[in-house]
């Protein structure tokens, strides 16, 4: 086990960890500095409508009061305490459009409405413009906030990069060394691999060539187990008494399977002979029994001709002598000729 480098591979594991936990915690910083300028946003945001709201409401409170609508005189309580002729003046709260005391432009105090109203409509174009100013102001100071969050934000990001640019270098160039030094210990080991089998392999040819394999003595393939078998791997062919015999014992399997045959031959012949004698007799009986059935049908023909020639002649004796006389009506008449 190469220590060194396990130390190293470690020192460089740890110093990974170190610089990963340092930009976790200033990217925590970073979110947390974020979140408190987004908080101050919203609550310069609610402030900013809760002022519009009082605003609202009071504008609601001094300009818009129920008695100047309108209809207030259709649900004012004191209104039978009130009642006034018609029209007293132009300012009468009872000149309602539905009462058609007074229509636009037909006041007495036109010109006075008139100015108030223009001076009315330059102080809300001028709170307009106020509102307005305020408004870019505070647009300009939050993107001018943002802009200059943003570009810290980039700085530090670079700043980490960079850091982490250089982590990356000293890690590669330690890994570069150490896989250096590793290559050339593969390179020697492989050295050394390569000569011990070169000094095997040499071992092995001179076994070999000294051995009884290639030797082809034959008494390297005799097996432990008897002297008729033989190592497959070792054995190098028979001698000429082994051919010989194998020889004689084929020819004698020549001869008896010719037997064999011969037999088989003989055999079958004597079934082809019994079974075409078998069907001779076979034959000669089919054509007695149709012998027996011809006779037999010709007597039976004989038989029934016998019958009709009888029943005809019978037929005839019936209906010429037998059923001649007709009854006549005296033999009707002596039915039911008495009480019984």
């Amino acid at each position: 086990v190469d220590k060194d480098a396990l130390d190293t591979q470690v020192k460089d594991r740890k110093i990974q960890e170190a610089a990963e936990k340092a930009r976790n915690e200033e990217l925590a910083n970073e979110m947390k500095q974020n979140d408190k300028i987004m908080c101050m946003l919203e609550e310069r945001q609610k402030n900013d409508i809760r002022n519009i709201n009082k605003a609202i409401t009071e504008f609601q409170k001094n300009f818009q009061k129920p008695e100047t609508r309108r209809e207030f005189d259709l649900s004012d309580p004191q209104a039978l305490k009130k009642d006034r002729p018609a029209r007293l003046s132009d300012n009468d709260p009872r000149c309602t459009v539905s009462g058609l005391q007074k229509f636009m432009g037909e006041d007495l105090n036109y010109d006075q409405r008139m100015k108030f109203q223009k001076e009315q409509l330059r102080e809300w174009s001028l709170q307009q413009q106020r509102e307005w100013k305020n408004a870019l102001a505070d647009k300009k100071f939050a993107d001018d906030l943002y802009d200059k969050n943003r570009i810290e934000l980039d700085q530090k990001a670079m700043e980490q990069q960079r850091k982490e640019d250089d982590d990356r270098r000293a890690v590669c160039a330690a890994t570069k060394d150490f896989n250096r030094t590793q290559a050339a210990e593969v390179a020697d080991r492989r050295k050394l691999e390569k000569y011990q089998k070169m000094k095997d392999d040499m071992d092995e040819i001179s076994s070999l060539l000294q051995g009884d394999l290639l030797s082809e003595n034959p008494e390297q393939a005799v097996s432990s187990f008897g002297r008729h078998r033989v190592i497959t791997d070792r054995w190098k062919g028979m001698n000429q008494d082994q051919l010989m015999e194998i020889r004689y014992s084929q020819q004698q399997q020549v001869l008896e399977k010719l037997r064999l045959k011969e037999e088989e031959r003989r055999r079958d012949a004597e079934w082809d002979r019994q079974s075409i004698q078998a069907a001779r007799a076979q034959l000669v009986l089919e054509r007695h029994q149709q012998r027996q059935n011809r006779e037999r049908r010709r007597a039976l023909g004989n038989v029934n001709a016998e019958l009709s020639h009888e029943q005809k002649s019978r037929n005839i004796y019936l209906k010429e002598e037998a059923y001649s006389n007709f009854p006549t009506g005296q033999y009707y008449a002596q039915f039911n000729t008495t009480s019984r």
